[in-house]
């Protein structure tokens, strides 16, 4: 999709639809920067928004005919309170109005962008909504094309600073496509091999000047004592994969070490899971995925940061040479764990990744998985969980309010550490039934020292398999990507 600023009037724009903001005051909806509307309109989309549906509310998203403009429609958009106003709402509703016109080839969006912040939130959410999956769709079934062409109506013109917001959020929202791109693909198609393929192909297509990648094989993983990754991925014939993505700018102010989950598929393993909803298992490597296109684009940015990324790549699959409850493996670096349940595997190959990146001495290590079920018993389906060193945690939260992502603290309790004792090894990778996204968290705090961590789960807000909102559509959302992002730019003093 292609972003332009206007300051025109909106109803001579040549474009298919225009977008207003409504919002709620006093009980009542309110035309948002309306005064360009021709008067007739105006007053009978005041006078009749009860009878339209219009409220105003958040995601709400209502057709009129373009009477008096250029437009075909002009498409109310709901911001929700007046008094509320922020970043987020504004950038929800752009992207409510851009994926509930897809199909349509051009709009301009009118809603309150007059200072730099509003505009990036505005493009940013605009780009995000105008997002659609068709990989495996023929021409024939009826999927609509996403929104091609956004024109942003502000009187900031083409200020540099102005230039700039777009070009972020351009970049971005390309992350997050990507992302969601990877989380959507099938798994045929997406095995740990596959998903390697797709990083290196990502990094030569961004263009971006220093950013490498290397990939470890399951010999090199068994020869390098990545046990995790190798007791994982040795049910499948599909083997595992270590991704390091890395982007070293000339002079870095700091050190950033991301890891991500990469289960391309997880089964469960010997220890299988419900048939019901295994679908959506192939979404088990949003996390590796959120890790590669932030690398990507934090490249693409320029950003003075360098920042390392681990993909810890495997197939979760039950056969004859799959691992086994009470199999005891060896994490590079010499811990030892018990599996006693196989379908707690994610831990088990964060912690190579972990190890991974923290010998490399990095000022800060973030892990961000699709790990528990407890995540989504705690927090539903679009909060994530942060744990880890108070500070960095703090740092996580504060980036996730700047990137209009919902992240909450979450402890991590010095007792619940008892649950993971094993019989016969260093630890073993499930500990008591409650507190399940806890003592997941402090697992993996096993494997960090001390290097300054957080651990993002994200096992709930990766995939939506409820009705799309705002800029979030249907499957894969790309969480994490701007939430770890702004926390890199914020270390770029950004």
């Amino acid at each position: 999709m292609t972003v332009s600023l206007t300051s025109a009037d909106p109803a001579r724009l040549a474009v298919d639809a225009v977008v207003v903001g409504v919002a709620q005051k006093d009980g009542a909806p309110s035309l948002l920067g309306a005064a360009w509307l021709p008067k007739d309109l105006r007053t009978a989309l005041t006078r009749d928004a009860a009878a339209l549906g219009v409220t105003g509310a958040p995601d709400e998203v209502r057709r009129v005919p373009g009477t008096g403009t250029k437009a075909a429609v002009v498409v109310l958009v709901g911001v929700g309170a007046a008094d509320a106003l922020s970043p987020e709402t504004l950038r929800r509703a752009a992207g409510a109005a851009t994926r509930e016109l897809a199909g349509t080839t051009s709009v301009a969006l009118t809603l309150p962008a007059e200072d730099v912040e509003s505009l990036a939130a505005v493009t940013e959410g605009a780009l995000l909504g105008a997002y659609a999956f068709t990989r495996y769709r023929g021409s024939a079934a009826g999927a609509k094309a996403a929104v091609q062409d956004v024109q942003v109506v502000t009187s900031l013109g083409r200020s540099r600073a102005a230039k700039d917001a777009v070009a972020r959020a351009e970049v971005v929202a390309a992350a997050v496509h990507a992302t969601r791109d990877l989380v959507n693909a099938a798994p045929n198609d997406l095995y740990p091999e596959a998903f390697a393929d797709a990083a290196r192909a990502a990094v030569k297509e961004s263009g971006a000047k220093g950013l490498k990648v290397s990939v470890l094989d399951e010999k090199a993983l068994a020869s390098g004592g990545y046990g995790g990754l190798v007791g994982v991925g040795q049910g499948s014939a599909r083997g595992p994969r270590l991704v390091r993505v890395a982007y070293s700018p000339s002079r870095p102010k700091a050190t950033v070490a991301l890891v991500g989950k990469g289960i391309t598929f997880d089964s469960g393993g010997i220890s299988i899971k419900p048939a019901a909803g295994m679908e959506a298992m192939k979404s088990d490597m949003a996390g590796a995925a959120a890790v590669l296109h932030t690398v990507v684009a934090a490249a693409r940015l320029g950003l003075p940061v360098a920042v390392t990324g681990w993909l810890c790549l495997a197939e979760n699959m039950p056969s004859g040479t799959a691992q086994r409850p009470s199999d005891v493996i060896t994490i590079r670096g010499g811990k030892t764990v018990e599996v006693l349940n196989t379908d707690a595997e994610g831990r088990l190959v964060m912690a190579d990744g972990l190890v991974a990146a923290t010998e490399e001495k990095p000022d800060v290590v973030l892990d961000i998985a699709t790990l528990t079920g407890a995540q989504l018993v705690a927090l539903g389906h679009r909060v994530s969980a942060v744990m880890g060193a108070d500070d960095v945690r703090g740092e996580v939260v504060a980036a996730a309010h700047t990137a209009g992502e919902q992240f909450w603290p979450m402890p991590l309790p010095a007792d619940l550490k008892a649950g993971l004792k094993s019989k016969v090894a260093d630890l073993a990778n499930i500990g008591d039934r409650f507190g399940g996204m806890l003592t997941a968290g402090i697992f993996l705090q096993e494997f960090v020292g001390s290097t300054p961590w957080a651990h993002l789960d994200i096992a709930g807000p990766a995939f939506n398999e409820k009705a799309a909102h705002g800029y979030t559509p249907v499957g894969g959302t790309g969480v994490g990507v701007r939430t770890l992002l702004a926390l890199v730019e914020g270390r770029a003093g950004a």
